[in-house]
């Protein structure tokens, strides 16, 4: 037979058990002791018949009550008189000072602990219609920006943070880089988003959306999927499909991710997204700016919509329906969307428009009369393209892909020089040139940021010149001045040659483009801007990634600027439907004007870019205006 030990042992372990539940065990305890030791006085005082000096002999049920009051409060005794009820008095006291000292120590130790376990940031969340952020990176203050403002219009919205960093630390970093939340309440939590005990706290049955970040991690884009596999495949998941957006970096993970999360995941590859703005950006000056103003909540957005109205009309009558709209294209019954189609085609039942306007609300055909000066109209001319010099300053992750991405549109014969001090750029230029036949390729080892040897490449000879990040082997400060550094060597090169230099820069951190203005480059292309602002909307709209797929891609249809004097007369002040009319005739789509006048009202620093104008108002265009189309070359 087992021994199990003497009585006294047992009766030890069976109290060290206790104890070790915690605080409320412990209160437990001295609850005992106290309810023991008032017990005896009252019985000691009801048997012995002890009175206060000249008082009556107290009863049992009275006598529990006097030490009650004594064990509670050491000064009730101060008025007692005979000192055989003071010696039962002064018994309980003691006790009692002992027992509610340990009290108020147990409270205060239970309390402490109380507060170091919220701190960890591990207590559930029980919100519902909540956007839940996953992961944290440089990018996670932009997206709740503008999360803030999408939020604006509902009742008490919520953004939920799940990471792997303190949650204290979270909100303090917020609370510095996020300057006003509005309406919008954050909730931070610690822990793992990809482990699914951890992300039950977060509650995503309940959420309206989930962002999955990509973490500053040596193999992010693993991380990313192994939560989006957690979200979806959970076996406590809901039965209605989640909304989530998720970051890749390297577009050949896409795939997985995309097995991984079926249609309830959009994939924001951030990598390419960029590369594509950078590359259109350097080709057309400002272009940017309509991409940011396309992505971000402060302006005017793209939005898919059912549109009755529409059923049985062509996509033409559509386009010139709606005075403060504009419609770009269609998401037929199946899902899929098609940017631009041929103004003949006519809309089906069921099918969705996919519109620009500055809010949902506000998307409404147009009653009034069309008025249009068909006089202005400019016949479509013919344009060639020639042989272009392409120079890109400095290196990162992005280069190849920005590189085969300038092969697709220029024109056979056309030079890409890359000039770079990056340890692996050489092997990287190795590879461009193999998958490459349209574009020649020169590479310039050399320090970007030094004048004597940039003014050896001869820079003003260029068409292009693109600036980016050295982001791969510095941090986002670091390699934001030393691009700053490149830009000022740029502009004196351009005073020195006495003409114009067209330089886009990759900025990584939104906070350096003002510095980089008194370098009067082109076009900036923030990254972790640009990537937090897609992220944003496709957790708002379904099919945002599907649009900006074809938007940036070169056998889709995409944003061009032209100018403006190949589709109007500007000698007389025009409105915007006789703009969309010219662009029709086309095969186009106007979906606004960038004016170049000095002096032009720009309250939101989009470089003279006007989205979704209102298509009645005259305006008087100038030479230097361009037309901003949506067309397929």
């Amino acid at each position: 037979m087992q021994n199990r030990g003497s009585l006294g042992a047992r009766l030890r372990y069976a109290f060290d058990k206790s104890m070790a539940g915690g605080s409320v065990a412990l209160i437990g305890w001295l609850a005992i002791i106290s309810l023991i030791v008032i017990m005896i006085a009252a019985a000691f005082l009801a048997v012995t018949g002890i009175a206060p000096e000249g008082g009556e002999p107290v009863g049992f049920i009275e006598g529990a009550w006097e030490s009650l009051m004594r064990t509670m409060d050491a000064g009730t005794m101060g008025g007692d008189m005979g000192w055989s009820f003071r010696g039962v008095s002064l018994f309980v006291t003691i006790a009692g000072i002992f027992v509610f000292s340990a009290l108020i120590g147990v409270l205060s130790s239970g309390l402490d602990n109380k507060l170091d376990e919220l701190r960890k940031g591990r207590s559930h969340v029980l919100e519902r219609d909540h956007t839940i952020i996953l992961n944290w990176s440089p990018s996670i203050f932009d997206v709740i920006s503008e999360l803030v403002i999408a939020n604006k219009s509902r009742r008490r919205p919520y953004i939920v943070i799940l990471a792997g960093k303190d949650k204290v630390e979270m909100e303090d970093e917020i609370a510095d880089k996020v300057a006003d939340l509005a309406n919008t309440k954050i909730i931070c939590r610690n822990g793992d988003p990809t482990d699914l005990y951890d992300l039950g706290i977060v509650n995503p049955q309940t959420s309206r959306s989930v962002i999955v970040l990509s973490p500053e991690t040596e193999d992010p884009d693993s991380q990313v999927i192994k939560s989006v596999l957690a979200i979806v495949h959970d076996p406590n998941r809901r039965k209605e499909p989640y909304q989530i957006a998720a970051e890749i970096r390297d577009a050949r993970n896409a795939e997985v991710a995309r097995i991984v999360g079926g249609n309830e995941v959009q994939l924001v590859l951030a990598d390419e997204l960029i590369s594509r703005i950078v590359v259109h950006s350097s080709r057309q000056a400002g272009l940017s700016a309509v991409y940011s103003e396309l992505l971000d909540f402060d302006g005017c957005e793209i939005y898919t919509l059912e549109q009755p109205g529409l059923t049985g009309k062509s996509f033409a009558a559509g386009v010139m329906g709606y005075e403060t709209c504009t419609l770009i294209g269609v998401q037929d019954t199946a899902g899929k969307v098609h940017l631009n189609p041929h103004p003949a085609r006519v809309f089906a039942a069921g099918e969705k428009a996919i519109i620009i306007a500055e809010d949902d609300a506000a998307v409404r055909m147009s009653e009034q009369e069309i008025r249009l000066t068909r006089e202005a109209v400019r016949p479509p001319q013919s344009r060639t393209a020639g042989a272009e010099r392409t120079l890109i300053l400095g290196w990162n992750r992005r280069g190849p892909i920005i590189a085969a991405e300038l092969s697709r549109y220029v024109a056979p014969g056309s030079l890409l020089t890359i000039a770079a001090d990056t340890p692996d750029i050489a092997a990287d230029v190795a590879d461009i040139e193999r998958a490459n036949d349209n574009l020649a390729i020169e590479l310039k080892q050399i320090d970007t940021s030094d004048r004597r040897q940039l003014d050896a490449l001869e820079v003003p000879g260029y068409d292009h010149v693109l600036v980016l990040g050295y982001s791969d082997h510095m941090g986002a400060q670091s390699a934001d001045t030393r691009t700053l550094v490149v830009l000022l060597q740029l502009r004196k090169i351009a005073d020195a040659a006495g003409r114009h230099i067209s330089v886009v820069s990759e900025m990584i951190d939104v906070r350096n483009r003002d510095l980089a203005e008194v370098t009067r480059a082109d076009d900036f292309v923030v990254s972790n801007k640009l990537v937090s602002l897609m992220l944003a909307q496709a957790s708002e709209n379904a099919s945002m990634s599907a649009i900006f797929d074809e938007l940036l891609d070169e056998e889709g249809s995409e944003i061009y600027m032209r100018p403006m004097t190949d589709y109007i007369d500007i000698t007389e002040p025009v409105n915007f439907y006789t703009i969309c009319l010219s662009a029709l005739k086309r095969g186009e789509i106007a979906i606004g004007y960038r004016r170049q006048r000095a002096g032009t009202a720009d309250p939101r620093d989009l470089a003279g870019v006007v989205v979704n104008p209102k298509k009645t108002e005259k305006i008087a265009y100038d030479a230097a205006d361009r037309i901003i189309v949506l067309a397929r070359d």
